[in-house]
This record gives C-alpha cells, structure tokens and sequence, in this order.
C-alpha cells in the first residue's frame, strides 16, 4: 500500500450526500479516471466492561475492516498502538464478550466506488450509522510512494484537481511518519479519527433533538 491520505469532503450546498458523491465520481470520470469495483471500510466500537476500576473512564476497542486488506483484521486501541491480526480475531471479541461489550449503535463504515487514475487510486464513499448517511469520505492513495514527505505535494496537487473547493489538512499520522515506511494501518489510523468525528456530530445532533 503506498502513501494515502483520508479526509471527510463536505456536502455541496443544496445538494445532499449521494448527489455529491455522484458529482464527485463524474469529476473522477471526467478526468480519466477508470471504475474498479467497490470498496468498504468500517468500525466496530467496544468498550471495556468487567476490566478497569468503576471509577475510572471508560476504555475503547474500536476493530476495522478494509476491503483492501480481506485477510486482515484491525484492532486500535484508543490513543494506542494498532493490532493487526486475521479475520478469526472477529471470533475472539465475541468470546470476549464478558470484558469488551459491542456499542453496536456506534457502527460506522463507508462504502462506495473505487477509482484508479495513472498511479492513483481513489475511493470516494458515503459515511453511514445507523444506515443513515452521515458524511463523504475521500482516500486518495499514492500508489509507487511510501514514505508521506516524499508525495505530499504530489497528493495535494492531484486532489486539488477534482475537489477544488476542499483542501485537505496534513493527516496527523503523516506528522508521526514524516520519514518512516508508511503501512497499512496508518490508513486505517485516519479512518478511525474521521469515524471518530462523525459520532461526535452524530451526538451533537442528537443532543440538540431532545
């Protein structure tokens, strides 16, 4: 996997979530870009239940799927390190029950088209929870690089090319890994922090409901 970047796009105005990712992918097709199937990610919350002190705040589990990575399986620790194992650690979170419950109401995964373009790949997906579109998320990947300070300007230029109106900020793993290989689960890391984001508007809002 070479070097990506994950950003949330917002939605054009007076248009709604699946209007602009349509808009999105027609930019992508206008440019050359070519359709290769489809693509998932999404986010299992768990949370510490019989392990930790009462008093203490509550732990996150939060374990990943990538269709880009069907044989893997990605466990990330709230402001820990990234497990990755194979699909049977599905299996032990469920014999784990006792310790780590399933928030499932806090499910978010994003799906959508998958683009390639020269050596870029592009995956433009709406954001769900609950099945009810939540956001836009866009991954451009890099395909030949490896190491983010040697394409950053090269990833910006091209995103630049069909989302002319959003620019996306410096993902924080490129901050840890300005030098270092770049792996897969850096990705995974800025799926995570943008998920992350979608829950707290998801809880912002429905705050504001009641």
């Amino acid at each position: 996997m070479g070097v990506t970047c994950v950003s949330q796009v917002p939605v054009a105005e007076g248009k709604s979530v699946q209007q602009t990712v349509e808009m999105l992918n027609r930019k992508l097709e206008q440019l050359g870009a070519v359709k290769q199937g489809n693509f998932c990610v999404d986010c299992e919350t768990y949370h510490a239940g019989a392990i930790g002190n009462p008093g203490q705040p509550p732990k996150f589990l939060y374990v990943m799927h990538n269709s880009e990575a069907p044989l893997s399986c990605f466990a990330l620790f709230e402001n820990g390190p990234c497990l990755v194992a194979d699909p049977n650690f599905d299996v032990l979170m469920i014999k784990l029950k006792s310790y780590f419950q399933n928030a499932k109401s806090n499910k978010v995964e994003s799906r959508g088209a998958r683009y390639q373009y020269c050596d870029f790949l592009v995956k433009v997906g709406t954001a769900t929870m609950a099945s009810s579109a939540r956001g836009i998320t866009v991954e451009v990947e890099y395909c030949p690089c490896v190491t983010a300070n040697d394409c950053w300007n090269l990833l910006m230029e091209f995103m630049q090319s069909f989302l002319p109106s959003h620019v996306p900020g410096v993902p924080s793993v490129f901050g840890v890994k300005t030098d270092g290989v770049y792996s897969p689960s850096d990705t995974m890391a800025q799926y995570l922090e943008l998920f992350s984001k979608l829950r707290k508007q998801q809880a912002a809002t429905g705050s504001g409901m009641r």
